[in-house]
Parts: structure tokens; sequence; C-alpha cells
């Protein structure tokens, strides 16, 4: 379908933005500097906020954590929010380069564990590093030929990433019945009970690096459309020019956003993201809803709630009106974001690429 494929695009160009880790062992309290009451705030709702400290990331990175937060149920303005980016952006910038790496025998450090090593199922596995290192000599010993270095795949075999064998599995007991089935059919793996938790820490280790705060996620090259064509799909098929102007609400739009934010925006406009730099725009339109009672009367404002019995909102005023829906009366929603949702179902990865090339030329 049309959509997954602009759907899985949009997500793994944009959402699943890299997490780059400083290895070194995190201070005791966020750094004292303008924003940080904002941030403990905001962010301990959920978390400690002191989980963001040992990380180093640009501002398009924690853009995209904050953003991904904010999806989750992180409650705040949207200027709340961008004091946050701006605070993470300016005292916990990502790591400079020139760190001697590990020589002779000497053992590497271990892996700083990323933001998403904080959440997941109740049951889901720990990884243990040691046992990982051992579970990668046997993965590349029986499984690298046909599934890559990354576990990712290929013409060969399958991607174990995204395998239900691996994601299901918690220390081998999935991985280590399926192998001794045979895999693939006639080519049995012979592994002691051992081995088998072994390379369940590994293949969970690289399910774990390739997800949005992982340390092989990396923002691809995604300006690869062509402007032209993008400017026909702007003013033709897309009806783009209908609601948006390049010489209005669009303009210098490349200026305010990179390339990844700009086309998360382009497709998810009502996805909270963060630009360049500070003051871009946030602000999210909100669903209005127009009731007409059974008397006649005619109340628009802000949706508040609305299921089968009741509809709420708020009126020009601000005035807090409800409803009970029944015969009679008549609900109209109006979603600012309509246009945008039925794109999802018709345009390309292709549209998409080009479109996002054209808006990239405003400067």
């Amino acid at each position: 379908m049309r959509l997954t494929r602009s759907c899985t695009s949009v997500l793994l160009l944009a959402c699943f933005l890299p997490c780059f880790a400083l290895a070194q062992t995190p201070p005791s309290a966020l750094p004292d500097a303008p924003g940080r009451e904002t941030v403990q705030r905001i962010c301990s709702a959920c978390h400690p906020a002191q989980i963001v400290l040992g990380r180093g990331m640009t501002r398009e990175q924690w853009g995209g954590i904050v953003s991904n937060m904010i999806s989750r149920g992180a409650k705040g303005s949207d200027d709340d929010f961008a004091q946050v980016v701006d605070y993470l952006a300016t005292n916990l910038p990502p790591a400079k380069a020139g760190t001697a790496a590990p020589t002779g025998n000497a053992k590497a450090p271990p892996r700083p564990k990323s933001l998403i090593d904080q959440a997941g199922a109740n049951d889901k596995q720990v990884v243990d590093e040691d046992a990982a290192a051992r579970g990668k000599t046997i993965y590349i010993a029986q499984c690298i030929t046909c599934h890559g270095t990354r576990a990712r795949g290929g013409e060969r075999g399958a991607d174990l990433v995204r395998s239900l064998v691996v994601l299901h599995d918690r220390y081998g007991n999935t991985i280590g019945p399926y192998l001794a089935k045979g895999h693939p059919e006639g080519h049995p793996v012979s592994l002691t009970e051992a081995q088998i938790v072994d390379l369940s820490h590994f293949l969970h280790q690289q399910v774990g690096d390739t997800l949005r705060t992982g340390p092989y996620n990396s923002v691809l090259n995604i300006l690869v459309g062509d402007p032209r064509e993008g400017k026909a799909f702007f003013d033709g098929a897309g009806h783009c020019s209908q609601c948006h102007s390049v010489t209005g609400d669009l303009a210098h739009i490349a200026s305010k956003y990179d390339p990844p934010v700009l086309q998360l925006k382009v497709v998810f406009p009502q996805t909270a993201a963060f630009g360049k730099r500070r003051g871009s725009s946030n602000a999210r339109q909100p669903e209005t809803v127009t009731v007409t009672t059974a008397s006649g009367e005619t109340v628009t404002g802000v949706l508040d709630q609305i299921d089968d019995f009741n509809v709420s909102l708020h009126d020009a005023s601000g005035q807090y009106r409800s409803f009970e829906r029944g015969p009679g009366v008549k609900v109209e929603k109006h979603d600012p974001y309509a246009a945008h949702v039925a794109l999802l179902d018709q345009y390309t990865d292709k549209d998409i690429h080009d479109v996002v090339a054209y808006l990239e030329t405003f400067k």
C-alpha cells in the first residue's frame, strides 16, 4: 500500500533520529542554565530528568526525542517544549571527535545505554554486554553469511531485526526451539543452551541499536527528489497551493527546518517538530466542531471531547459548552489537517521527495 511506503519513508528518516551517547559517567545534576526548571518540570512527570545526562546530541536529534515524548503524552506548551530543546541542545551537545580508541588487549568501554533502554515491555530482555560479545562470535561463525553483519538480512536470509522469532524471544526461549527444528529446512544449527542465550543477547542488542536512539541509526540524505516535479505536484495533483503559499506561510521554510524535519512537517504537519533555530513555529491548529441543536441553535468552537453520546467544545469566547447527541442534533467536525491525511493514500515516496526538494529551495 502507498500509505505503508509513505509512512515508512518518513518514520525511518525523521522519527527514528539517532542518539550518540557520550562515553562518560553522567554527572548527578542537570547543568545550571536557562531552561533547567522547565526541563525538570516537563520531563520528570514521566521519568527522572537526569536520564538525559551523559548523552550528547545535536539540536535536530534532541528535537526528535522531544517530539517523540510529546507523542507519548508529555504535557506542556509549545514554548515549554521549545525551551526544553534549546536547553538540551545547548548544554548536552554531541561528543567531540578525537577520543582515542583502545589498543592492544585493552577492553573497550561498555556501550552507554541509550534512552530506548529505559523503556519496553515488563519482560523486556536486558542485554548483557559480555554475553552479547560472545554471541557475536557465534553469529559470525553461524549466521553472518546469510543475515549480514548487522542482522539486517539480504538476498540469502531474512532481516533478523524485524523477525518475530527474535522480537518474541526472551533469553533464547524462541530462538533455541527454532534452531533445533532446522534453519533453514534441512540445515540444523547445533548450539549449546549457553550459546543460544549468548546469541539471543547479541540479536537483541542489534534490535536496540537500530531503534530511534540506537548508535547505528543515522538520518539519510533525503534530498533525492526533483524540485521541478515537486513544484508540479505542489501546484497540481497534490493541491497544496490551495491552502499554502511559498511566498506566504511557507516563505523561507527551508531556513527553519533541516530536510528530515521538513519532510516530517510535509507529511505529518500536526506532529511537533523543532527547527534549526529558536522560534520556529510548532503551533498545532486545533480541531473544531459545529453543533446544531434540535432547536436550531448553532455553536462553533474548539473540540474538547466527542463520543456517541456527548460532544463538548470551547466557543469563541472561551466558554465551555456540552451537548447531548440525539435526534435532531447535527455535529460537523473540521480537521485542519484532513487534506494531509487524505494524501497519505495518494502520493508515493517520489512525490514526497520531490515536494521536499522543491521546498528546500526556499531558504
